[in-house]
């Protein structure tokens, strides 16, 4: 018998507020290429951890760049993730009914 995988989803609140975070070197214009720097590795890193598998890491690498590039931050990638992730979790429980059925 197959072991189900769990697939976690994170809290969407957190992922609005990491894409919020993203978005604050363009309140702060004299500094935001060095906060961009400072932010995209760690913005992918979070969304490894956030997303884990297939999806954090190809999301992950996606992330990375969308926040190295300049004035390419106004993408919500971890909403974004975050529905896509959504949408995994119900084509799973869909097919696990449908396996049990």
């Amino acid at each position: 018998m197959k072991k189900e995988k769990e697939i976690k989803l994170p809290p969407i609140w957190l992922c609005i507020l990491l894409d919020v975070a993203g978005c604050i070197s363009y309140f702060l214009p004299t500094w935001g290429e060095w906060i961009d720097a400072i932010w995209a590795p760690l913005s992918a890193l979070f969304f490894y951890l956030l997303f884990g598998g297939k999806t954090g890491a190809l999301g992950a690498v996606i992330n990375f760049v969308e926040e190295s590039l300049p004035f390419a931050d106004i993408l919500p990638m971890f909403t974004i993730g975050y529905f896509v992730r959504k949408r995994e979790i119900k084509k799973l429980n869909t097919e696990n009914k449908k396996l049990k059925e």
